[in-house]
């Protein structure tokens, strides 16, 4: 329990529902008595609402400290890829590490027989190709979806974890809060960005964390054919796809984008927005979660980021030397093949592999 309200409603639906619940709020990074509640989840004030709304309905709450667990296994894999020039997504991180992994094993240890959080996602059976069925995730259907995020859940936590948002949209789950007297939770505004990141914005957070003069260290803006168009303030301030903040000395005949970042030799190359598209990602490891082991020349759709759309593609190995059909080493990592080119496949973010509303797996781009 965040002390949004999502996770709020999460809650008070399965106590409507019979479950026998207890809220559990996990202390990561971002609680922090030098700041003011500054966000709406993953504050101080944040704990007290989520404690709040387990009072008014009924049920127990605890905080539990996974702050040197948050650290190491999502903070600090974090900051290293933007140190690295890579732009990381470490919700899929927190997901399978911490509430699926740490979390659930908790939960299991006091006799619970399942976790639910207020993701926008269903767990639903899923066919199996010699008979019968295997627990799958889906997309949620309700116009907010966050199967994103989940691409790394471990397959053998599958059964244990609940989604009770799955079927809603974002104005249903504020109406239960409404019902339920949750008034304080109902009207809190989305979460837009990252929990542990603070409202000083990710340089800062990587400054304090990395050291300024890692974090703010200049080198060459370079364009597709090296030749220097200016200076950087440190890689971890650029993403593939920036166009603002390039300084004026970059600008040309045409707009300039960041088309990559080079941490060998510290270098952002700037180009066209013609040279952001490109018709593959390569990734590392594999996560996959069916039965159905992963097999080259395998159609399917492809989102290469949080609020891109997914794309057709076909799934091959990283060398493309596998034969269609052969089944491919997951931890060798895969090429996805778009059958359109897509605009900013960035480094560090997660490409996450669907069959229709089905989430199949995901990997980091590399």
């Amino acid at each position: 329990m965040s002390g949004g309200v999502d996770s709020s409603v999460a809650a008070a639906l399965l106590a409507e529902q019979g479950y026998d619940v207890v809220g559990a709020t996990l202390k990561l990074w971002c609680y922090d008595e030098r700041e003011p509640a500054r966000r709406p989840c993953c504050s101080l004030e944040a704990i007290a609402d989520a404690r709040a709304v387990a009072l008014r309905l009924g049920f127990a709450h605890f905080v539990l400290d996974y702050t040197e667990d948050f650290r190491a296994r999502v903070a600090e894999p974090f900051v290293a890829g933007y140190l690295a020039g890579r732009t990381p997504y470490p919700c899929a991180a927190c997901n399978a590490e911490l509430k699926f992994g740490r979390l659930l094993a908790q939960a299991r240890g006091i006799g619970a027989a399942f976790v639910a959080t207020g993701h926008y996602a269903r767990r639903a059976p899923a066919p199996l190709p010699g008979g019968g069925e295997e627990p799958a995730l889906w997309r949620a259907p309700g116009g907010k979806d966050q199967s994103y995020a989940l691409w790394a859940t471990p397959r053998e936590s599958l059964p244990s974890l609940l989604f009770p948002l799955g079927e809603l949209t974002k104005d249903e789950v504020r109406g239960h809060a409404e019902r339920l007297g949750l008034a304080r939770v109902a009207a809190k505004p989305e979460s837009q960005d990252l929990c542990f990141v603070g409202p000083g914005g990710y340089a800062a957070f990587l400054a304090e964390a990395a050291g300024r003069e890692r974090v703010d260290r200049p080198g060459p803006i370079l364009d597709l054919e090296g030749r220097r168009r200016g200076e950087h303030r440190g890689l971890a301030h650029y993403t593939v796809g920036q166009r603002r903040g390039l300084g004026r000395e970059v600008a040309g005949g045409e707009p300039l984008y960041v088309v990559a970042l080079d941490a060998a030799r510290n270098a952002v190359t700037v180009g066209p927005e013609s040279a952001l598209l490109t018709p593959t990602a390569r990734t590392g490891p594999l996560h996959w979660l069916a039965a159905e082991p992963p097999r080259a020349g395998r159609r399917l759709l492809a989102q290469i980021r949080y609020r891109a759309p997914a794309a057709p593609a076909t799934l091959w190995g990283p060398d493309g030397a596998a034969a269609a059909g052969a089944a491919l080493d997951p931890a060798a990592g895969v090429r996805v093949v778009f059958d359109t080119p897509q605009r900013a496949v960035t480094p560090g973010q997660s490409a996450v592999l669907y069959d229709g509303d089905r989430l199949l797996g995901g990997a980091a781009i590399l």
